[in-house]
């Protein structure tokens, strides 16, 4: 561990973008929004269920078979609504994505998805169920007679089979063994599961095959979701990318497997970007131009330069150090709530004391705030966790602005798992940082860090209200 000096590595040329843009009155982001945003999906069962109820004939419920039927109609219009929601939280909708925060619908979006094939395998077994006692048949007949001959069933049985394979590709242990590029393009494979389920709903679907009202609702809901998807993730994207034309104008090594790529455009104070968010980068280069990558700044946006720094990670990401200047670059956002903004958004105040803490490629959006977050001294405090001192990248950036501000500084270098004490261990942190219950902390960095470190930043007394992190994994 040591404290930062004085360093003859010059200030960053970025400068600071446009204050924060807000909601004048509303509360920043933070627990609130999620808590909100949570309520908002969980409300929207009540009308999923009131459909299937007025569509239900009094006294139909006469039996356990019918009552299987009923609870396998119930399973599959709340899987249907739940993909409408997975289809919405993953729509980059700006007052999500900045309010909410991409971390936290990303993790609903992934404990959604289980309920979901959960929920659509649930119907398509209750049904079945139901069908094979009322006739008495066995179920494997029953499940050849109704996919065979019941009109558009096929269909359903095709959506449910993508479901499942995008939900097996989900799931942590298989997860950990894909490169991003395969998770991603087998994740498309939902939008063709909600189009088939959706001709499967309207086609023999109780609830909508005999209403022209239903119908009606279920079709604008799917065409407000559908907009919302074309406008953020396409639309948008497309207008701003050809309009800031932004390039690289710079590739420069930051240290083993790190390179830092500077970009030039236009009028880039327009975006809003603030310190400690991430945009999504496609390079228009061979190899590139059909990967979209998430990558946070690394120094403060200025109006017409942004930088972003990546580490090898073992996928594409390595081949960015080879990228020449010029190349055009188009991108989507900026997005996320690892900001400023988090100082006051869970009552905090702008006026605490903040502690910075990152790891690896959590560095990155964590020296963009360590630039720009205001006080002097001990009022802001970064610690930076490395398993060696050649991992601590953009060390010599760091060093001197603590030395420009009058900033706290500390390395926290040392193998994970070694015989030596953590030194991310909650009596190490209060050393430290003696005042750290009383301070709002910004964590970032891999997941194995960011847990340990939470874990303990709650032993030394932070309020989890006070821990605002920011998640990597996909």
């Amino acid at each position: 561990m040591a404290t930062a000096g004085p360093t003859s590595v010059p200030p960053t040329r970025h400068r600071a973008g446009p204050p924060p843009r807000g909601l004048s009155g509303w509360p920043g982001p933070g627990l609130l929004w999620s808590r909100a945003l949570l309520l908002v999906i969980s409300g929207g069962v009540l009308p999923v269920l009131f459909l299937w109820w007025q569509n239900t004939i009094p006294g139909s419920l006469n039996s356990a078979a019918a009552c299987l039927t009923a609870a396998g109609r119930i399973a599959g219009l709340l899987a249907a609504y739940l993909l409408l929601v997975l289809v919405a939280l993953m729509a980059r909708v700006p007052w999500l994505e900045n309010r909410v925060g991409s971390d936290v619908t990303a993790r609903y979006h992934r404990a959604l998805g289980e309920y979901t094939v959960v929920l659509a395998c649930a119907h398509a077994a209750l049904i079945v169920a139901g069908y094979a006692w009322q006739t008495g048949t066995n179920p494997v007949a029953e499940t050849v007679d109704v996919v065979v001959d019941y009109t558009d069933v096929w269909l359903s049985a095709v959506s449910l089979g993508l479901l499942v394979l995008v939900g097996a590709v989900s799931a942590r242990a298989v997860r950990r063994r894909l490169s991003y590029e395969s998770w991603y393009h087998v994740h498309l494979l939902v939008y063709l599961a909600i189009g088939l389920a959706f001709s499967h709903e309207f086609a023999v679907g109780a609830d909508f095959s005999t209403s022209l009202r239903n119908r009606v609702l279920w079709s604008g809901a799917h065409v407000v979701v559908a907009a919302a998807l074309l406008l953020f993730r396409v639309a948008v994207p497309l207008r701003r990318s050809l309009r800031h034309g932004v390039r690289i104008t710079r590739v420069v090594p930051e240290g083993p497997g790190v390179v830092s790529l500077h970009l030039a455009g236009r009028d880039l104070d327009r975006l809003g970007a603030e310190a400690g968010q991430f945009l999504r980068w496609r390079f228009l280069a061979r190899g590139h131009w059909w990967q979209s990558h998430p990558y946070s700044l690394s120094a403060p946006p200025g109006p017409d330069l942004l930088r972003i720094t990546v580490k090898d990670l073992g996928d594409s990401s390595s081949s960015l150090a080879r990228l020449r200047p010029g190349t055009r670059v188009w991108f989507e956002g900026p997005y996320g709530a690892f900001t400023a903004r988090r100082r006051g958004g869970n009552g905090g105040g702008n006026g605490r004391r903040v502690l910075l803490i990152a790891g690896g490629a959590g560095i990155t959006p964590i020296r963009a705030l360590y630039e720009t977050l205001p006080g002097r001294g001990a009022d802001l405090v970064l610690l930076y966790r490395g398993s060696r001192e050649e991992d601590l990248v953009l060390l010599p950036e760091l060093e001197a602005i603590a030395a420009r501000r009058g900033l706290g500084l500390h390395r926290l270098v040392g193998p994970r798992g070694g015989p030596g004490p953590d030194p991310l261990r909650a009596d190490n942190l209060r050393r430290i940082v003696p005042d750290l219950a009383q301070r709002e902390v910004y964590l970032c960095g891999p997941a194995g860090m960011t847990q340990t470190a939470r874990r303990e930043l709650r032993r030394a007394g932070v309020s989890r209200h006070r821990i605002h992190t920011e998640a990597f994994a996909f």
